[in-house]
C-alpha cells in the first residue's frame, strides 16, 4: 500500500471533534503509516484510537499518548487544534486568552521535543493569533508554519452554489482573506462563475447588490450558523481541509485555497493572516492580494482587527513586543 511518507505525523487534541476526524481523514487519506494521537484527556482519546482500530486500516501503525513530549518527539508534521472550541454565543476572538496560553506552550513545546519538524498547520481559534503565537515560540521558519483559513473560501464557495444553482466545478477561485473571523475580507473580483467574472453577475438580474451583500454576510456569519443548527462549532470541513493542507506539505497536491502565513512586507507588518497562498513540500509562500477599492479597503480593515488582537496578547504578556520576537525566533 502506498502512502505519501513514512514520516510520523502527530495530531494534537485528538480526542475532540475535530482532531479525532482528523485522524481518520489522514488514514483514509494514506498520509503516512505512522501516526501518533496526542491529547491530554487520555480517556477519551483511548476511545478514538479504539474507533480507528476497528475500521480495520490497514499496515498503518497508530500509536497514542498523553505525553506531549513522546507525542512530538520525532514528528515531521503536526496538526493541532488542541485548543477550547467555540461555543453558542461566542466569536473567535472571545477564546482569545485561554488560547493563546495554549499557544503560548505548544510553540515552546515544538521548539524542544520536534525543532527537526517540517510542518506545523494550527487550527484553534483565532486561529490567524494561535498560529503567529506558535511561530514566534517554536523557532521555526515562517514557511513551515500556517493555520486554517480556506474554511471561509469554501463556505463562499458553498453559498455561490446554493444562490446560483451550480456544481462547484462551475465555480473557481473563491477567496477570502485577512482575518479568519467576522472582519474578514470577502472578494468578489477573484471569483469566475461558468468562465464569467462574478463582478459581471453581480447587479445583474442573476444577483442583485442585496442579493450580494446577504450572501456576504452568510459567508462571514457561516461558523455560527453552523453552531445554530448543530449545537457545537464545525469539525468535518476544518478536518478535512487542515488534512490537505498537511498531505501538500508531505508531498501531495499543492493545496491552493488561501491559509493563514505570516506576512511582514510593505503592506502588512508583524502579522499572520490569510493570504493568496500555496502550500507544497516546500512550505507555505504567499503572493500580494489584489482587489478593488472596496476590497482593498476591506483587507485593510481586517488587517486592523487582526493587529489590534496581537497587540492585547503583547499587554498580556504572552508575546513579547515586536522588536524583540528576533531574540525567541531568529527568522522574524
Amino acid at each position: 500500500m502506498k502512502f505519501l511518507t513514512n514520516e510520523k505525523l502527530t495530531i494534537v487534541g485528538a480526542a475532540g471533534m475535530i482532531g479525532s476526524n482528523m485522524a481518520q481523514t489522514a488514514l483514509m487519506m494514506k498520509l503516512t503509516p505512522n501516526i501518533c494521537l496526542y491529547d491530554p484527556y487520555a480517556p477519551a482519546l483511548e476511545g478514538v484510537v479504539e474507533e480507528l482500530m476497528h475500521c480495520a486500516f490497514e499496515e498503518v501503525h497508530i500509536t497514542y499518548t498523553s505525553d506531549i513530549a513522546e507525542a512530538l518527539s520525532g514528528a515531521a508534521y503536526v496538526v493541532s487544534s488542541g485548543g477550547a472550541a467555540r461555543r453558542a454565543g461566542m466569536t473567535r476572538e472571545d477564546l482569545l486568552k485561554g488560547n493563546a496560553e495554549i499557544a503560548q506552550q505548544f510553540g515552546k513545546d515544538l521548539r524542544r521535543y520536534c525543532p527537526e519538524v517540517k510542518h506545523v498547520v494550527v487550527v484553534f481559534n483565532p486561529a490567524d493569533i494561535t498560529g503567529l503565537i506558535t511561530l514566534v515560540y517554536s523557532g521555526l521558519k515562517p514557511s513551515q508554519v500556517s493555520t486554517l483559513a480556506a474554511l471561509d473560501s469554501t463556505r463562499l464557495q458553498s453559498e455561490l452554489m446554493k444562490y446560483l444553482r451550480l456544481p462547484s466545478s462551475d465555480i473557481r477561485n473563491c477567496r477570502t482573506y485577512g482575518g479568519h473571523g467576522e472582519q474578514m475580507a470577502v472578494f468578489a473580483s477573484t471569483t469566475e462563475v461558468q468562465g464569467e467574472a462574478l463582478t459581471k453577475i453581480i447587479g445583474s438580474h442573476r444577483m442583485p447588490p442585496e442579493d450580494w451583500n446577504a450572501l456576504k454576510m452568510r459567508v462571514i456569519q457561516g461558523g455560527k450558523h453552523i453552531i445554530d443548527l448543530r449545537g457545537r462549532s464545525s469539525f468535518q470541513s476544518p478536518a478535512f481541509l487542515s488534512i490537505e493542507m498537511i498531505a501538500a506539505a508531505m508531498g501531495g497536491k499543492p493545496f491552493c485555497w488561501p491559509a493563514g502565513t505570516y506576512v511582514s512586507d510593505h503592506q502588512f507588518d508583524h502579522i499572520l493572516m490569510a493570504m493568496e497562498t500555496t502550500i507544497t513540500a516546500e512550505g507555505v509562500h504567499y503572493k500580494e492580494v489584489k482587489g478593488n477599492l472596496d476590497e482593498q479597503k476591506a483587507l485593510e480593515e481586517s488587517y486592523v482587527h487582526l493587529c489590534k488582537l496581537r497587540d492585547e496578547v503583547i499587554a498580556m504578556g504572552l508575546l513579547p513586543e515586536m522588536k524583540d520576537w528576533h531574540t525567541l525566533n531568529k527568522h522574524l
